[in-house]
């Protein structure tokens, strides 16, 4: 079972990313599980039709407990999706809720019912603590990819988070595997992302262009995989998608 945390700012694109991954793989018959850890519970909406599927903690908290099929939605392209949730807004800690998250699904043996070949954590990277940093020095994932483009914002998040991932790799966590770029198309955005990559020590896996046809998908409530699977960029994504197995 390979297992990959997918960190990156808020509004970066990452969620887009992972679901196009997990629908890549899910596509040449691998069990995938994605599990949204952001409390807008957004990660999985392009795989189930553009539609917020229940939290783990909605879940828990209308009925107090809950079976592995109140939590975990198979999408029609046969990626099973999760997602966390988060507290009532203005009460509670979002990182809790991811922590609560993986103890239910632990708890319910998800992994060895389901069996996925890969997981894939799609994870706010805004901040790197507590909860948010559960997939990093859980032991749940073993590689950690963050997600960013040649703006500065996203790339102070993403030297943020290379150096929580080395920190806790200190310890026998998860490793860095690298960047992704995901462009925005601004000036000499190539250069920026090679040099901020080796300032913080990391290789740029992958470099996804700006494409019109992800809006066109995400207007349909697809992915761009699911939506248009003869396009450019879905040829991207399953290329991206074979760097990560390898």
């Amino acid at each position: 079972m390979k297992k990959i945390a997918v960190y990156g700012k808020g509004g970066i694109g990452k969620s887009t990313t992972v679901s196009n991954v997990s629908a890549a793989m899910a596509a040449i018959g691998l069990t995938v599980l994605q599990i949204g850890c952001d409390p807008k519970a957004d990660s999985t909406r392009n795989l189930t039709g553009g539609k917020n599927i229940p939290t783990v903690l909605d879940t828990l908290r209308l009925n107090g407990d809950a079976e592995l099929n109140d939590l975990v939605v198979k999408s029609t392209s046969g990626v099973l999706c999760v997602e966390s949730g988060g507290p009532i807004p203005g009460v509670g800690c979002a990182g809790r809720g991811i922590i609560t998250a993986f103890e239910k699904l632990a708890e319910l043996d998800a992994y060895t019912v389901y069996q996925p070949d890969v997981v894939l954590y799609d994870v706010l990277g805004d901040v790197v603590c507590g909860g948010f940093a559960m997939p990093i020095r859980g032991g749940y994932a073993d590689e950690v990819c963050i997600v960013t483009s040649g703006e500065m914002m996203s790339l102070y998040a993403a030297s943020n988070i290379a150096q929580a991932v080395r920190n806790f790799g200190k310890r026998g966590y998860a490793s860095l595997r690298g960047l992704i770029l995901n462009a925005k198309n601004i000036e000499n955005e190539n250069e920026i992302v090679d040099k901020a990559a080796a300032e913080i020590e990391a290789s740029v896996l992958y470099r996804l262009p700006r494409d019109p046809v992800v809006q066109q998908a995400e207007a349909l409530g697809k992915t761009v995989v699911e939506a248009f699977p003869d396009s450019d960029m879905t040829a991207h994504y399953k290329a991206l998608a074979g760097h990560l197995l390898g």
